[in-house]
């Protein structure tokens, strides 16, 4: 018995190495580390600059910092539901399974970013407003609408058990969706949002040079947020199915061998 599992493991182990040398040189995880810390140490000078660098708003006061959360958040979520579609487009026109994944974790981590919009923005509306939501305001509701479309996403997309009908149909839906999308942005360009809070007092209405580069700090800090976490959940995704094919490989190179 041992001679029969050590000649069965010589037959199985050249081809498994050479397995696991291809899919060494396509890890998708390369590069996470750095891309963690310079994410890390750029969210932490961003947030740092805001609470001992930027003044406080002149009619809102401390309350207004959350804007460098809120709004570089809401960005982000509304730029990765429209990349969602881009590479949801790719997969349609070229059929590549690979961008159908790259297309989910883009859409499901927006959807994570949503929601921390969605708490952010009623905790600035009941400090600055008095209410936890305003009905009448298009900016909200025009987000809302547009978190309420993409939670439909998931239960659309497992609700369908064919891989290439799931991968097909879900495409389809980040494409219709995310040129959905821009029509917020022109909708929070367009209103004239009376209600809205003011970002910034003054008779000018404009951003003092601190604020304006903390400001531009903290979206580019939660972009790469966004980016470092839209790379952990493709390689750890990626490496599932990399484990599910060696384990294939094996019970097809070697049928007899215990699972």
């Amino acid at each position: 018995m041992p001679c029969t599992l050590w000649c069965s493991g010589c037959l199985v182990l050249p081809s498994t190495t050479t397995f696991l040398m291809t899919e060494k040189r396509k890890a998708p995880g390369r590069g996470l580390k750095p891309l963690a810390i310079l994410t890390a140490l750029t969210l932490g000078t961003a947030y740092g600059m805001v609470f001992f660098w930027t003044p406080n708003e002149a009619d809102q006061g401390f309350v207004q910092k959350i804007f460098y959360l809120h709004v570089p958040m809401a960005i982000v979520t509304l730029g990765g539901f429209i990349l969602g579609g881009i590479f949801g487009f790719i997969q349609l026109r070229t059929g590549d399974r690979k961008w159908d994944l790259r297309s989910y974790v883009a859409i499901h981590l927006s959807l994570m970013l949503a929601l921390g919009t969605l708490i952010t923005g009623s905790i600035w509306a009941r400090a600055s407003w008095g209410h936890w939501w305003v009905w009448d305001e298009p900016v909200l509701v025009s987000f809302l609408i547009v978190f309420l479309l993409y939670s439909c996403y998931q239960p659309l997309r497992f609700s369908i058990e064919d891989p290439d009908k799931q991968a097909r149909y879900a495409s389809v839906f980040a494409v219709v969706a995310g040129a959905f999308v821009p029509m917020n942005f022109a909708a929070v360009r367009l209103a004239q949002a009376y209600t809205h809070p003011r970002v910034l007092g003054g008779a000018q209405n404009s951003m003092p040079g601190s604020m304006q580069i903390t400001f531009l700090l903290a979206i580019v800090g939660m972009t790469l947020l966004y980016a470092t976490l839209w790379k952990f959940e493709i390689t750890s995704k990626t490496t599932r199915m990399q484990l599910g094919s060696i384990k294939r490989r094996l019970e097809r190179d070697n049928p007899g061998s215990p699972a």
